[in-house]
């Protein structure tokens, strides 16, 4: 069954086309993490806050990049990082025009 993962923390920027240029490399990498479907970044310069959503395959993969991003981020001496993982309500989601196909294979 598909996860949500959803991710945020106190972020002091780059935001923007800047943070887009300097992450590009990151966003990329985690097109290969295992069990992830999609990502839509997050972000709030006025509140000083980065982040994002994922959907993923299963609750093992979601849990595992979870780990593995907070771990990540705190080694670049993030703190504050919060990560909460949801089920995803398909019938109610589909109404509502949710992106939720399944994961294309990697060319």
């Amino acid at each position: 069954m598909q996860k949500l993962l959803q991710v945020d923390f106190g972020f002091n920027g780059p935001f923007g086309d800047e943070m887009a240029t300097m992450l590009a490399g990151l966003a990329e990498s985690i097109n290969h993490e295992p069990g992830m479907i999609w990502k839509i970044w997050t972000e709030n310069e006025a509140k000083q806050l980065g982040g994002g959503v994922y959907l993923f395959e299963d609750e093992a993969s979601a849990q595992a990049y979870l780990e593995m991003h907070t771990a990540r981020l705190s080694k670049m001496g993030i703190s504050g990082i919060r990560g909460l993982i949801f089920d995803v309500n398909q019938t109610l989601s589909k109404v509502n025009h949710a992106p939720l196909a399944q994961k294309k294979a990697q060319k």
